[in-house]
C-alpha cells in the first residue's frame, strides 16, 4: 500500500494557493482598470470586487488601500503602453509608427486620466520615485525613440524635441478626455497637430 508524502502534498497545495492568488490579483487589476477607467474618483473598490467576482477582503489582501490599488492599475497601464511603444520601434516605417502611436495614446487617454484623477483624489500620486512614475518615464523614453526615428528618415521636423512633442500629446489627450470631442473633431485636431510636426515638401502636409 502506497504511503502519502505529507511534505509533497503541502507543497502542491501551496503552489495551488499561489496560483490562485496570482489569478485573483490579475482579475482585480483588470476589473479596477475598467471600473476606475470609466468611473474615475466616483468608482469604488466594492465595484471592483463585484466585477472581479471576489470578496472585498480579497481585494484588500492584495491591495491594502484604494491608493495602492490605483497605483498598481496606473503603473500596469503605463507599462503596457511602454511595451506597445517598444514593439512599434521595430517598425520598418518610422513615420507611421510615430504618428500611429501618438494617436493610440490620445485614444487611450480618457481612461488613463480618469484613473489618474481617482488616484489623486485618494491621496496618491505625490511620490516621485514610485512605480507609476518609473513606468511613465519608461513610456516617455520610448516615445522619444519613436520621435527620433521619424526625424532620422526626414518625416518629422528636426527642430522639435521630446518636451514640446510630449506637451502636444498631453494637450491633445486632455482635450479628447475632457472636451468630449466627437470622432470627427478629434481626428481633425490630430490632423492639425500632425501637419505641424510633419516636414513639409512642395507645399504638401500630412493628412
Amino acid at each position: 500500500m502506497a504511503t502519502r508524502d505529507p511534505g509533497r502534498q503541502e507543497t502542491g497545495g501551496a503552489r495551488a494557493q499561489r496560483a490562485d492568488a496570482r489569478t485573483n490579483r490579475i482579475r482585480i487589476l483588470e476589473a479596477a482598470d475598467e471600473v476606475f477607467g470609466k468611473g474615475g474618483e466616483s468608482a469604488s473598490t466594492e465595484e471592483v470586487a463585484r466585477l472581479a467576482a471576489v470578496g472585498i477582503a480579497t481585494v484588500f489582501r492584495h491591495f491594502p488601500t484604494k491608493t495602492a490599488l490605483l497605483e498598481a492599475v496606473l503603473a500596469r497601464r503605463f507599462q503596457r503602453l511602454h511595451e506597445e511603444a517598444e514593439a512599434s520601434i521595430a517598425s520598418a516605417d518610422p513615420a507611421t509608427a510615430f504618428f500611429d502611436f501618438f494617436r493610440h495614446l490620445v485614444l487611450d487617454a480618457p481612461a488613463k486620466i480618469a484613473i489618474t484623477e481617482a488616484l489623486l483624489d485618494a491621496g496618491g500620486g505625490e511620490n516621485e520615485d514610485d512605480e507609476v512614475t518609473r513606468a511613465s518615464q519608461r513610456l516617455r523614453a520610448s516615445v522619444g525613440t519613436l520621435l527620433q526615428r521619424a526625424q532620422r528618415v526626414g518625416s518629422v521636423r528636426s527642430d522639435t524635441a521630446l518636451p514640446e512633442v510630449y506637451a502636444l500629446l498631453v494637450g491633445a489627450s486632455r482635450a479628447a478626455a475632457h472636451v468630449r470631442l466627437d470622432t470627427q473633431a478629434r481626428d481633425r485636431m490630430l490632423a492639425i497637430v500632425f501637419d505641424g510636426l510633419t516636414v513639409q515638401r512642395s507645399g504638401t502636409a500630412r493628412r
